[in-house]
């Protein structure tokens, strides 16, 4: 086997300058752990300029992407996310830029480094700013023109980026093609549906964006007017009218993806409805594409969403008529759980039509139950008493006065996990009695798959003749009537004026891809108040009555894909094909690398049935059949007790040592000692050794020339920029700290900005400061869109710093997912509040029924609460009747405790 010295031997230059630097180099790296590749047979390398740009008459903060060759190519501007800036896209941007494409970002007017006041996306302000950028782009020699000054150009980004796709596509007509995803149509009524304030997510806009003082002046007053009165007036839903996409409906006539979420409160699927309509209706090509996340959170399926995007614009904009842009319609659906990462299983829906939101309607009949006398929310007995009022087809109840309690349908940031795991069965939403009125379907016969808008038609009246402000929502229930799930977590609210009441309307329910399984009932409830939402503070009356079935969309065009055969239909013919293969290799001695993976090119790592004996062993393992995954953009924590396996999994990893059994692909490249791949891979392992009278800048520059790779290739200044290293780097390295050497070294191993970085016991030595700060290097690294595993035994970092995690033990994979599936089972709910938690407040909620104990967290905006015979809706239904501003709910446990109790289990 090739040891590293004679790898790094072979790969050096020739030339007398550089290998004396090599030789240097070398003495380094046999007393330290530092190292990185340095062959490349990755796609080409992608130049960036940064630069500010005054587009539209206020200074822009760009960057400009590109990658090999001198030819004419299509170019991509991307936006970013509402309080996020251009730094949030700059992994997809590299892709597209490597797939030859010249792609520009930017920080939207009052983000990130960029001038002037948040107008969202004022027609004069940020879609005139891009408008200049295209401008820009046109002037640039590498860029493909349709004419003088005309670019062939796309547009895509998420939310407030995607809106200002369709905006661009509307007011400038040299854009070609767009992907907006998780975006509005209309803002007014995205904000304020059916003249309803949508007032949490109103003020998380407003918060995210850094103030009402960041905004355009009159929209800071607009919306302090209105979240004061609650209710929009029409000066409100006028101004954000007119900076929607809605509003030039007409003008967009290019090639569209809209990708929407169905774990979206803020902008629901009925706003990529009304622009598939209004798009297709211009005679533009149009697909639908709805994913399993959104703004509520959940799977926002970055790497099949992103891969979409680049073959629509493959199609589109490098006109590639042989590529495959994907059916008119799909949506994700959830079902069941991994067993090997705790996943939720997801598999793709599809039809060749769009079938809008009403397609396939089947009726189902409802009769009125009473409204509730206990809060009607997931467990046992949920909302089995009496209504206020029950007669007939009719329900009565009432708006409290203050509207409050209120109901809880979502709560941003913690209702995307809800939305998951409600195609699981689990949800978390209240109803209180005396506020909602229901309708109960019988048992379903047989199954029924929702895909779209329910829709009922009912008769509403308030008793004083106001305004009635509803909120409605269908209910999956089981058949004991013991748990009930409201898909996706979403609510429609009404407001009934008037004029309307007293006769037959017809009321939209929230769009869904939810399937009722046979012998669960569908729950209609209109309820007087919600979370999310202003309900008027005045007591008020309300009567409904059903005036008609519930009407359910089937879309029976759309046909979900084959579930996955099970492993004996393939797993028996594949392993005698494997031991076939082997005994030939075997008999021949071949040494030759499989060839790459084609499927697992955008995947940094893959492991698959990994095995390594010790020596001089025949059944002893260090690491045993070991499989795990690993994405873009996750911290990976490695754990496992000593002697699980950890150092030699990352030795194997790293190419030093060849596996006995499986395989290790990085970007779809399987791994050997030397493999050209590897340059791809930066590893800190085992503390690294530099030459102590020279500065640390000094170190990395000598490191790099050894390489022999191009200095413009290092991205030293962007490897430091993470590791935070300041004016220290002029410094003598035998005058750094601990902590300063361990930066050091990473700022070493991220040289070349590798896409995986490994990490070994970084925080070894140090103290809890320069812990915490070796955190933020990590966590910055992977914002980027990179990807870093971290082998730890602190496992309070690792909770901090980690999203993703493998656990091992004696060699063996047992458990690997995210950090919070892994931490969240148990007992311990984590409450977070809006308010300060005094410590009256902690024992009040300690001394409730159920509750074992309730205590304050560290930054005292939380409270963990230990259930001791209690529900979380339980819980959540006392806390919102003392009064306690709650933002979150949630299951918590330490990963210590979590850690504890799987090695234990593993060891039983």
């Amino acid at each position: 086997m090739e040891t590293p010295t004679v790898r790094w031997r072979r790969l050096l230059p020739r030339t007398p300058a550089r290998w004396a630097a090599a030789v240097a180099v070398l003495a380094v790296l046999v007393g330290g752990g530092t190292w990185t590749a340095v062959a490349d047979d990755g796609p080409p390398a992608v130049q960036r300029e940064d630069r500010m740009l005054r587009p539209g008459g206020v200074e822009i903060d760009t960057s400009y992407f590109t990658a090999g060759g001198s030819g004419k190519r299509p170019a991509v501007l991307i936006g970013h996310g509402f309080g996020g800036s251009k730094n949030d896209v700059r992994a997809q941007a590299e892709k597209l830029a490597a797939d030859g494409y010249a792609v520009l970002t930017w920080s939207a007017r009052g983000f990130g480094k960029s001038g002037g006041a948040i107008s969202l996306n004022d027609p004069e302000g940020e879609v005139k700013d891009v408008s200049g950028l295209i401008d820009w782009l046109a002037g640039r020699p590498e860029v493909e023109l349709d004419k003088k000054g005309d670019p062939r150009v796309g547009l895509t980004g998420a939310s407030y980026g995607g809106a200002v796709s369709l905006l661009a596509a509307g007011y400038d007509q040299r854009v070609d093609a767009i992907a907006p995803v998780i975006t509005y149509w209309n803002l007014a009524d995205a904000l304020f549906p059916d003249g309803v304030f949508k007032k949490l997510w109103a003020g998380i806009f407003v918060t995210s964006g850094g103030g009402c003082e960041k905004f355009e002046k009159k929209l800071c007053e607009m919306y302090e007017r209105v979240a004061v009165s609650g209710k929009p007036d029409a000066a409100a839903t006028e101004l954000l009218t007119e900076r929607s996409p809605s509003a030039v409906a007409d003008r967009i006539k290019v090639p569209s993806l809209l990708v929407q979420g169905q774990s979206d409160s803020l902008f629901p699927l009925g706003h990529a409805d009304a622009m598939q309509k209004a798009i297709s209706a211009n005679g533009a090509p149009v697909s639908v594409d709805w994913i399993s996340g959104g703004h509520d959170g959940g799977d926002s399926e970055t790497a099949r969403v992103e891969g979409r995007v680049g073959s629509w614009f493959d199609r589109y904009l490098k006109e590639e008529t042989g590529t495959d842009t994907g059916p008119a319609f799909r949506v994700t659906r959830t079902g069941g759980i991994d067993s090997t990462d705790g996943a939720a299983l997801k598999r793709g829906a599809s039809s060749d039509t769009y079938p809008g939101l009403r397609s396939g309607g089947r009726e189902i009949p409802l009769r009125a139950t009473g409204g509730g006398g206990t809060p009607a929310g997931a467990g046992a007995g949920a909302g089995t008493g009496t209504a206020t009022k029950s007669t007939g087809s009719a329900e009565t109840f009432r708006n409290p006065a203050g509207a409050v309690p209120p109901a809880i349908s979502v709560v941003p940031g913690v209702g995307g996990g809800l939305s998951q795991l409600s195609s699981l069965g689990v949800g978390l939403s209240l109803d209180f009695p005396g506020q909602f009125g229901r309708f109960e379907s019988a048992p379903l016969a047989t199954s029924v798959r929702v895909t779209g808008t329910p829709t009922v038609r009912v008769n509403v009246k308030e008793a004083a003749g106001q305004d009635a402000v509803l909120f409605g929502k269908v209910y999956d229930v089981s058949p004991d009537g013991r748990q009930q799930v409201l898909p996706s977590q979403l609510v429609a609210p009404y407001r009934i004026t008037a004029d309307q009441q007293g006769k037959p309307i017809e009321l939209a329910l929230p769009a869904v891809d939810h399937e009722f399984d046979a012998g669960h009932r569908m729950r209609l409830v209109f309820s007087a108040t919600d979370l999310g939402y202003a309900s008027p503070a005045e007591p008020a009356t309300y009567t409904v009555t059903a005036d008609g079935p519930l009407t359910v969309p089937t879309a029976p065009a759309v046909a979900t894909a084959a579930a996955t055969l099970p492993w004996w239909t393939w797993g028996l013919p594949a392993a005698a094909l494997v031991i076939a293969a082997g005994l030939l290799i075997t008999a021949r001695r071949r040494t030759a690398t499989p060839a790459p993976d084609p499927a697992l090119t955008d995947v940094p790592l893959q492991i698959t049935g990994l095995s390594k004996k010790y020596a001089k062993s025949v059944d002893r393992y260090a690491v045993r059949e070991l499989s795990f995954r690993v994405e873009k953009g996750q911290v990976l924590g490695l754990l496992g007790p000593n002697g699980a396996g950890k150092t030699t999994t990352l030795r194997m990893l790293m190419g030093l040592i060849a596996p006995d059994e499986g395989e290790i692909r990085v970007f779809g490249q399987a791994i050997r000692p030397g493999a050209p791949v590897l340059s791809r891979v930066g590893a800190f392992v085992e503390g690294a050794g530099f030459l102590p009278h020279l500065s640390g800048r000094a170190n990395l520059d000598l490191y790099w020339q050894a390489t022999g790779r191009p200095a413009e290739d290092a991205h030293i200044e962007e490897a430091l920029e993470i590791a935070g290293l300041g004016d220290a780097l002029a410094r003598a390295v035998r005058t750094y700290s601990q902590g300063m050497r361990q930066r050091l070294a990473i700022a070493q191993a991220m040289l070349g900005m590798p896409d995986l970085l490994i990490l070994d016991e970084p925080t070894n030595g140090l103290d809890p400061p320069q812990i915490r700060e070796m955190r933020d290097v990590m966590i910055r690294y992977a914002a980027g869109g990179r990807t870093v595993i971290v082998s730890s035994h602190l496992l309070s970092e690792v909770e901090q710093s980690c999203t993703h995690l493998v656990v091992m033990d004696r060699g063996r994979l047992v458990q690997a997912g995210p950090v919070a599936e892994i931490t969240g089972s148990g007992d311990m709910i984590l409450v977070t509040v809006a308010e300060t938690v005094s410590e009256p407040l902690a024992e009040k909620v300690a001394s409730l029924p159920g509750i074992g104990s309730a205590v304050r967290t560290d930054d005292g905006r939380g409270l963990l609460v230990r259930l001791d015979g209690a529900t979380a809706s339980r819980l959540v239904a006392d806390l919102v009747r003392l009064d306690v501003p709650v933002t979150g709910v949630g299951p918590h446990r330490r990963l210590e405790d979590a850690f504890l109790t799987l090695i234990s289990g593993g060891a039983a």
